[in-house]
């Protein structure tokens, strides 16, 4: 190491006490963390790409430095989705810092490893006081039955009012209106769950009808309409 003639000149003055870094929570115990192998945890966050069109959901779930787990979800543009493809395999394995040096391709969902570093690396996580955290395969939790994202879409005008499209419960079938054409209601199909049954044998028709339900007050609407034709 090379040191400044300013510097090699100085008088040495004694350091006082060294207490190391502040102790951060981490799946229930406090750590003083000191390098990359000392940090675990899982979150999830959100990242956004430059021009602010799409956005990433990361989950990651971290042992010891190392990404054991990841969850990528996008929304934006259909590039996105790419990335993310290839992200999920990028990030895996990895350590914190590798990862974060890592060109996930996509802003957004470089922005959300970013996003998510800072968190776990100051103990900001969802299992900061869980005792030894969160087994591998918690990130599916995020996802529901059926393992598929959670997604809402609405699409409304002034001129024509709201129409639901997608919301928690899955696709979106037909809004009940009342007497005075206000949304009480709506008819849902739980996607996911249809795939799962015919993937395992059953007729598409029944198994559509089979994951058919409704929310709110739709029984009694006095109109309903396709949120998607009319």
């Amino acid at each position: 190491m090379q040191y400044s003639k300013e510097v090699e000149e100085m008088v040495c003055v004694a350091k006082g006490p060294h207490h190391g870094p502040a102790p951060i929570p981490e799946e229930g115990k406090w750590v003083k963390s000191k390098e990359i192998k000392d940090i675990s945890g899982l979150t999830h966050g959100v990242g956004w790409c430059a021009p602010q069109q799409g956005a990433c959901k990361l989950t990651l779930n971290v042992k010891e430095g190392i990404i054991e787990e990841a969850l990528v979800e996008t929304i934006g543009c259909s590039g996105m989705t790419h990335s993310a493809a290839m992200a999920g395999e990028a990030i895996v394995g990895k350590t914190l810092l590798e990862a974060l040096n890592t060109d996930l391709v996509c802003d957004a969902i470089n922005t959300a490893m970013r996003e998510l570093f800072l968190q776990i690396v100051y103990g900001r996580t969802q299992t900061a006081f869980s005792e030894g955290g969160l087994p591998v395969g918690a990130g599916l939790e995020d996802l529901g039955k059926g393992l598929c994202s959670q997604v809402g879409t609405i699409y409304s005008t002034q001129a024509k009012g709201a129409r639901y499209l997608n919301l928690a419960e899955g696709y979106i079938l037909e809004l009940g209106l009342d007497e005075n054409d206000e949304i009480i209601g709506y008819k849902f199909v739980r996607f996911g769950k249809m795939m799962e049954a015919i993937r395992g044998g059953e007729d598409a028709n029944k198994a559509f009808e089979s994951n058919i339900g409704t929310y709110g007050r739709f029984d009694e609407a006095v109109k309903r309409i396709d949120p998607r034709k009319e």
